[in-house]
């Protein structure tokens, strides 16, 4: 395949990746160097842990990825790193060693938004040699679900995104983990909730949020009814169903991303949704997604779950389309914190 080969930086919370992908599409190296264990024992990510942790392993994963992709700094043509949204610390890490990289190795620059990273995970393949798989066709309608975000975009080209909706409180991964809390369950919440849900029987059936806006999703208030559930249980002194609530609270946040995420397809006129972000690695989420979208006629795609979560691989693929479309960055570029998407006019 030819195309850019692109050295990929992922800084923006408690994983470190970096990847070498070639024209938007291929892996050649993906490695990422996880916090996971670390921030388990207080229950959630602590920031400057973070990026205490970003600083020790962005070294290691980089030389990892350039060895593992049998490449040198004459075999790159551009370095990209994710500018935002995320954590301050972790960002800073990989956005001034991006910097460093490019000055050094007088390479060109590329700036990627963290969601569209998710978004263009959708693009990735491991296939060497022979015919690629097709890409993704717009419009494109694109749910992308993590611990910071909950939205709903259509694609119109690449670069060109309009929001339909998003979360007014709670994102859906940030939820998982509160819950996940609530039931004692083992940090990251939405694998361990995945988990004690396999095979058990909703206790209830928890209440789904009515929002102002059509796409729009609210969690909070489902947080609230699962600790009302809880509460319950202990003031009558009887064992909480753990496995039975927490089949409850996947089944009714499932539901709710699903439901607004058909009516959306079905109301733009999409042929696919494509899935992006950590909860997208969701069991009953893809499942249930596929089967409702089957029924309408249309086409689910979704990365495997291990390109679903933050890696540099999906940082990579977004850059290739940026490269190509001329954008750049320079020595200026800052950490965003808060940054958005290019909204177009809605």
């Amino acid at each position: 395949m030819t195309g850019p080969r692109i050295l990929a930086i992922e800084s923006s919370c408690d994983e470190t990746g970096v990847a070498v992908v070639v024209g938007g599409r291929r892996i050649e190296a993906n490695q990422v160097a996880t916090q996971v264990a670390l921030h388990a024992a207080t229950g959630g990510i602590v920031p400057e842990v973070a990026a205490r942790q970003q600083l020790r392993w962005i070294i290691p994963t980089l030389a990892a990825a350039l060895e593992l992709a049998d490449v040198g700094w004459d075999d790159l043509d551009a370095v990209a790193v994710t500018y935002g949204p995320g954590l301050i610390g972790s960002l800073l890490v990989g956005v001034n060693l991006a910097k460093a990289i490019s000055v050094a190795h007088d390479l060109p620059l590329v700036g990627v938004n963290h969601i569209e990273g998710h978004i263009y995970a959708n693009w990735l393949t491991e296939i060497a040699d022979g015919p690629m798989p097709a890409e993704p066709e717009f419009p494109l309608l694109c749910l992308v679900v993590s611990g910071g975000h909950t939205q709903l975009v259509l694609m119109h080209d690449h670069g060109r995104y309009e929001l339909l909706g998003q979360t007014v409180d709670d994102a859906a991964g940030e939820a998982f983990d509160k819950v996940g809390r609530l039931l004692e369950l083992p940090y990251p919440g939405g694998p361990a909730i995945s988990d004690a849900a396999v095979g058990a029987t909703p206790t209830t059936r928890f209440p789904r949020a009515r929002t102002k806006g059509r796409y729009d999703f609210s969690f909070s208030g489902l947080k609230t009814a699962v600790l009302r559930e809880v509460t319950a249980y202990r003031e009558r002194g009887e064992p909480i169903p753990v496995d039975g609530i927490a089949a409850a609270f996947e089944e009714a946040v499932v539901d709710a991303l699903a439901t607004k995420t058909v009516a959306a397809a079905r109301d733009h006129g999409v042929a696919a949704v494509a899935l992006g972000g950590g909860v997208a690695a969701n069991r009953v989420l893809r499942a249930t997604l596929d089967q409702r979208l089957r029924a309408e006629g249309l086409a689910l795609l979704v990365p495997p779950p291990a390109w679903c979560t933050d890696n540099g691989a999906m940082i990579g693929a977004a850059a290739g389309y940026r490269y190509a479309a001329g954008d750049r960055a320079d020595a200026s570029l800052e950490a965003i914190p808060n940054l958005s998407l290019p909204w177009l006019a809605s």
